[in-house]
C-alpha cells in the first residue's frame, strides 16, 4: 500500500489533468476500465486528462471517487508554491 498522498495546490486545468492522470495509473487503472466507470469512452477520458478546464463539476467529483481522490476547496494565504511535475 501506498504512502497517503499529500495535499496539492492546482491552479491550472493542465495540473488537474495531470494528477487525474498520475491517481489514475497509480491505481493501476487503464482509461477504458475509468471510461467505464464513469459512463463515458476511452477516447473522452484521453481527452479530458489532456484538457481538464472541459471536466464539469459534477464529473470531477465522480473522476475523483473512481481514482480515489478527495476533492478539497481552501483559502489561499499566500501564493500558491510552484509544483513539481
Amino acid at each position: 500500500m501506498n504512502p497517503p498522498a499529500r495535499p496539492q495546490a492546482l491552479v491550472t486545468a493542465l495540473q488537474l489533468g495531470q494528477l487525474l492522470r498520475s491517481a489514475r495509473k497509480q491505481r493501476k487503472l487503464t482509461q477504458a476500465e475509468v471510461a467505464g466507470r464513469l459512463g463515458l469512452s476511452q477516447n473522452r477520458v484521453s481527452h479530458l486528462e489532456l484538457h481538464a478546464g472541459e471536466l464539469s463539476f459534477k464529473q470531477l467529483l465522480a473522476w475523483c471517487a473512481v481514482v480515489g481522490l478527495e476533492l478539497q476547496l481552501a483559502e489561499r494565504h499566500a501564493p500558491a508554491p510552484a509544483a513539481e511535475w
